[in-house]
């Protein structure tokens, strides 16, 4: 089960969905990942509804970050700003499909950590302490 998830991860990064830039975003923000160099920016763009009718996200890093930028970039499309603030660590490790040791982890919630602390301010959020 695990090559299968393999190959969406290495779909996902090969070819990533909804990669680019909004200008102008309604919610911007960017950050790296101080053990690996990984950096992601994601664009957020709400419509009249308050929900997010747009996203696009960029940066660069390995396999997993960037995977998991384009797989959250799919996941948040249509939804409401509570909704967004209910994501957690459970649930990109659930896109992803795979165990992932400690330094991998930060990878994966790198883009999730740039979603809450763009949209909600939660500036010491990793989600790594997360049960």
């Amino acid at each position: 089960m695990d090559s299968l998830y393999q190959e969406v991860i290495l779909d996902h990064y090969r070819n990533p969905r909804n990669k680019g830039r909004l200008d102008p975003a309604d919610i911007s923000h960017e950050d790296d990942n101080p053990l690996c160099g990984d950096q992601i920016r994601l664009d957020i763009r709400l419509g009249e509804d308050g929900r997010v009718a747009e996203v696009a996200w960029d940066g660069h890093g390995c396999a997993i970050s960037m995977a998991s930028a384009s797989m959250l970039s799919q996941e948040i499309q249509g939804k409401t700003l509570e909704e967004l603030l209910q994501l957690g660590k459970d649930d990109i490790l659930e896109m992803l499909g795979i165990e992932l040791g400690r330094a991998r982890l930060h990878c994966a919630l790198l883009s999730l950590k740039v979603l809450k602390t763009g949209a909600f301010g939660l500036t010491a959020w990793t989600g790594v302490e997360e049960s």
